[in-house]
């Protein structure tokens, strides 16, 4: 029977400043490049597809966090962990060179391969090594770099545009993946793994083309192509096709990708299916408050920055506050269902936001949007690995959160062809006639907050107008999905939060026979550097 794992606060907190520092790279970057999003698709040329930026680096980091949970629970997570934020530093310096709004987008898409590894491997190891008893605590300091990055992210990101270029967005990566490579590799020793092994190859690929298949068709349907076009008709049918495929090939794998035995856990099904609601409504419509901030306010990207301070404050209050709640009275559930209700305020009220709204009633609606936020998403995760045995610590942990991120990729699919449709519905009637097809095709796709400044009253007018009532339906959508995510929550189960990092009887040790250096893994512990 294996011992469990005992670490001291001291040394939990050195291998936590390795994991939070992978974890920074992962979060600033989606932050950092939101305040530059405007300028950046506007350079390039490619307004209409604002979204694409984003959805090529989350499509990417979702299909490879399957793969990240097995493999790290097969090899051990250390190693993987480093290859991660290698692949996304060269995937950061790549896009800092992008020329055209493809290669952004090819690059970005490298990133978020990286990323996805960053995202597993640190959730996955703080469950090596922490109790669930004691995980809320520590992963409320996850969830406040999440917050902290938010913060930050956009300030450095509007700084940056408006001052040197956008391209430096990508470059402050490097020297942060620099000191979070060598702090990983000083401080984190976990048990180095020999095991057989054998990879589910098929079941990625089919994960892989089904989640693309589907996404491209929300992408382009309804702007590039009619909804009952072929071409979008066959993208459906061809998700829809390697969706059912991969679920027969996890039937037969014997390392599948996602084990269909995870869904007979309420615990798991619950969890997900609110995490898939809350990354579809999260992401798909907030990534367009930089948008409205500097489209419809005029602000500049440092000052957008500076306006979103509230929601990521309140954040990482709540996300701490949750979490050291959560490790003292050992009870989860109240948080995410009382969370998804405010979330769900707030998203409604961010809807009744228009372009005379003044920065007050902006700052409290996305405060409390924060407070929901942070009560809900690390303890999701939480839940989950709770409830799930050690061996499959990693694959449910990546399940998990490849569910949420999948979520996102939807939600920004959706809200963004939502976005397209109301904007070209919109555009005409607030601008004067023979206005708007000047300010179609090219001119639109490279059209940036200065270059709006600088347009003629009747049109900026009328440009603001549009903007605001898109984006207003943008907001309003996510409200039925957020109502949806709250339901959800009311049927998590709660099971009391072990006490012990490694359940006593169900290690990996004893049912795979793992081996550490020539012994068996459960005559070995992890260490960390002191």
């Amino acid at each position: 029977m294996n011992e469990q794992f005992h670490f001291t606060h001291r040394q939990i907190l050195i291998v936590y400043s390795g994991l939070m520092l992978g974890m920074l790279l992962a979060a600033l970057d989606q932050t950092i490049v939101s305040t530059a999003m405007p300028t950046i698709v506007g350079d390039l040329g490619g307004l209409n597809h604002y979204t694409w930026v984003a959805i090529s680096y989350i499509l990417a980091s979702t299909i490879s966090l399957p793969l990240y949970g097995k493999l790290g629970d097969l090899y051990g997570r250390k190693k993987l962990f480093q290859f991660a934020i290698v692949l996304f530093l060269i995937g950061s310096a790549l896009c800092g060179l992008s020329q055209n709004f493809l290669e952004l987008n090819i690059f970005r898409a490298l990133q978020g391969l990286g990323s996805g590894g960053l995202m597993v491997g640190s959730m996955a190891i703080i469950g090596d090594i922490v109790p669930p008893r004691e995980r809320g605590r520590y992963q409320g300091y996850i969830g406040g770099v999440f917050a902290v990055s938010s913060i930050a992210g956009p300030l450095i990101g509007g700084f940056i545009v408006d001052h040197l270029s956008w391209r430096w967005v990508f470059y402050v990566n490097l020297p942060v993946g620099a000191v979070a490579l060598v702090v990983v590799g000083a401080v984190l020793h976990l048990p180095r793994r020999r095991i057989q092994h054998q990879i589910d190859v098929l079941g990625f690929v089919l994960l892989a083309l089904g989640t693309g298949a589907l996404t491209v068709a929300l992408m382009l349907g309804g702007t590039d192509f009619a909804w009952g076009s072929g071409m979008i008709v066959g993208l459906f049918v061809a998700g829809a096709v390697m969706t059912v495929l991969f679920v027969l090939q996890e039937r037969r794998a014997a390392e599948p990708m996602i084990p269909l035995y995870l869904f007979r856990n309420v615990v798991f099904d619950a969890s997900s299916a609110a995490g898939f609601v809350v990354g579809l409504a999260m992401f798909g419509s907030i990534i367009y408050l930089p948008m409205f901030l500097q489209f419809v306010h005029g602000v500049s990207a440092t000052s957008s920055g500076l306006r979103l301070l509230p929601l990521m404050v309140t954040m990482l209050t709540m996300s701490i506050f949750s979490g050291r709640t959560i490790s003292r009275v050992g009870r989860y559930k109240a948080f995410p269902v009382i969370g998804m209700a405010i979330m769900t305020v707030g998203m409604y009220l961010l809807s009744t936001l228009d372009a005379s709204s003044s920065y007050l009633r902006l700052a409290l609606f996305v405060a409390v949007l924060g407070v929901g936020l942070g009560m809900v998403m690390q303890v999701l995760v939480l839940a989950v690995q709770n409830a799930v045995d050690y061996k499959d610590l990693g694959v449910a942990t990546s399940s998990s959160a490849f569910f949420r991120s999948i979520g996102s990729v939807f939600g920004l699919a959706i809200f963004g062809a939502i976005f397209t449709d109301r904007f070209t519905h919109w555009l005409p009637r607030f601008l004067p006639k023979g206005a708007h097809v000047q300010i179609t095709g090219s001119s639109f796709q490279t059209l940036t907050p200065a270059k709006l400044r600088a347009l003629p009253p009747v049109v900026h007018h009328g440009l603001v107008e549009a903007f605001a009532h898109s984006i207003h339906s943008v907001f309003l959508w996510g409200v039925p999905f957020a109502i949806a995510g709250f339901l959800i929550t009311l049927f998590l189960r709660e099971i009391p939060l072990r006490e012990r990092a490694e359940p006593a009887g169900t290690g990996a040790a004893e049912e795979t026979g793992m081996m550490v250096e020539g012994e068996p893994l459960e005559e070995s512990r992890p260490s960390v550097a002191s």
